[in-house]
C-alpha cells in the first residue's frame, strides 16, 4: 500500500457556510487526507477571523481539502458538498448571514471547473432543491489558513452550543447518507 508521501494528492477548496461544518464532515470522508479551515475569495491579504466576519475583506469561510483521488473523486467531494449545505441561499446558511457564508466552489484547474459545472447542473436538474442554485464558481486564489482555534473545531468542542445545534445534525445526515464512504474510525 502506498504511503501518503507516495500518493499523488489533489486539492479542493469549498465554501458553504461556517467552515467548522464543512471541516467536520470532510474529516470523516474516506480518501480525505487533510482538511484546513480558512479564508479565500477576497481582496485583503492575511485576513483575521474578525475582519472576515465584519464583511470587509470579501473572503468566504472555506475549507481546503487534500484528498487521494484513487479513494474519493472530486465529483464525490462535490456531491457531498451539495448535500450538506443549502446552495440556494445567497450569502447565508441558516442563521449565519453575510458574504463570508456564501456557497462557492474555488476550482484549481479546468478539469475541476468542468466537473463543478456538471455536478451543479445535475443537482439543479434533479429537483433536490426547489430554488435555483446560487453557488459561485471561481478560480482558486490564495487560501489563508484560519487561526489555530478554528482548526478541528467540532472535534475539540463537541459540546459547544453551535456544535450541538448546527454541526452535529449535518454530520449525522452525512453519516446516514454516506455510510459506505466513511473512514473506518467514523463508521
Amino acid at each position: 500500500m502506498a504511503t501518503q508521501n507516495e500518493i499523488t494528492t489533489q486539492t479542493a477548496t469549498l465554501a458553504g457556510g461556517c467552515f467548522w461544518c464543512l471541516e467536520a464532515v470532510y474529516q470523516e470522508l474516506r480518501g480525505v487526507l487533510k482538511v484546513e479551515s480558512g479564508y479565500t475569495g477576497g481582496t485583503v491579504r492575511n485576513p483575521a477571523y474578525r475582519e472576515v466576519c465584519n464583511g470587509t475583506t470579501g473572503h468566504a469561510e472555506a475549507v481546503q481539502i487534500t484528498f487521494d483521488p484513487t479513494q474519493v473523486t472530486y465529483r464525490e467531494l462535490l456531491e457531498v458538498f451539495f448535500t450538506i449545505h443549502d446552495p440556494t441561499t445567497l450569502n447565508r446558511q441558516g442563521a449565519d448571514v453575510g458574504t463570508q457564508y456564501r456557497s462557492a466552489i474555488f476550482f484549481h484547474n479546468d478539469a475541476q471547473k468542468h466537473i463543478a459545472q456538471e455536478v451543479q447542473q445535475a443537482i439543479q436538474a434533479s429537483g433536490i432543491w426547489s430554488a435555483p442554485i446560487v453557488t459561485e464558481l471561481a478560480p482558486a486564489g490564495v487560501f489563508y489558513v484560519a487561526e489555530a482555534h478554528h482548526q478541528n473545531y467540532f472535534r475539540n468542542n463537541p459540546n459547544q452550543g453551535y456544535c450541538q445545534v448546527v454541526i452535529a445534525p449535518k454530520v449525522a445526515k452525512f453519516r446516514r447518507q454516506y455510510l459506505g464512504k466513511l473512514k473506518a474510525a467514523a463508521a
